[in-house]
């Protein structure tokens, strides 16, 4: 595990590699942030945003979609994979935000996890990029990975674990920005089939470059 200058020399190196830290989802408001999570489970950031103007367009309020035939969300959002299981996510969670929270993204992780389709992953989400609480940890797959192989974790893939292992190390007013730049990297350097640890900045504080240096 690190210590608290390496964590530092680590969060530095990634603002400067990642100045921006923009979540890839594209949103206008709260609520499409939260649905469009839901269609990004096991489907690309790149494919959402395809399929969302078009869901919107159709249902551009949240009171219509609260009213949406699943069926019609489902040809919207069809090319998202698991679109039964989102469509009924998506509709159910609409109605619940309506009827339970009048129509506002709750700010606190306890009412976000009652919604339909909604984990700590997405609730952290949220609560990191619509509302700025510090020290939230989105512990997707690129984030389990990298603090891994850096060390930050113990190597752990279970998502809450990483989460309450980062929120130990990292500074609170960095850690969702941190996350962010976690999923950059993980598309650009070190990807999951084949880090490209020769060209990564990230090498002098990096467990698995050290155990394999040699190798």
């Amino acid at each position: 595990m690190k210590n608290q200058q390496e964590v530092l020399a680590i969060v530095e190196e990634l603002k400067r590699l990642y100045p921006d830290a923009l979540c890839s989802l594209q949103y206008p408001k709260p609520y499409e942030l939260l649905f469009a999570v839901r269609l990004a489970a096991q489907c690309t950031d790149e494919r959402v945003n395809m399929v969302t103007p078009g869901l919107y367009g159709r249902f551009p309020t949240l009171e219509s979609l609260a009213e949406a035939d699943v069926a019609e969300v489902e040809s919207y959002i069809h090319s998202t994979g698991f679109f039964r299981a989102k469509a009924r996510d998506i509709v159910a969670a609409a109605r619940m935000l309506i009827d339970v929270y009048g129509g506002v993204v709750p700010d606190n992780m306890e009412d976000l996890l009652k919604l339909p389709g909604v984990g700590r992953k997405t609730a952290n989400l949220i609560l990191g990029d619509v509302y700025h609480t510090p020290g939230v940890v989105v512990a997707d797959t690129h984030c389990i990975r990298i603090t891994g192989k850096l060390g930050l974790t113990d190597g752990t893939k279970d998502p809450v674990k990483t989460e309450a292992q980062l929120r130990q190390v990292l500074p609170p007013e960095e850690s969702s920005d941190f996350c962010h730049r976690m999923v950059l990297h993980g598309r650009a350097v070190c990807t999951a089939r084949k880090p490209d640890c020769q060209n990564c900045t990230l090498r002098p504080w990096c467990d698995f470059f050290h155990k394999t240096a040699g190798d």
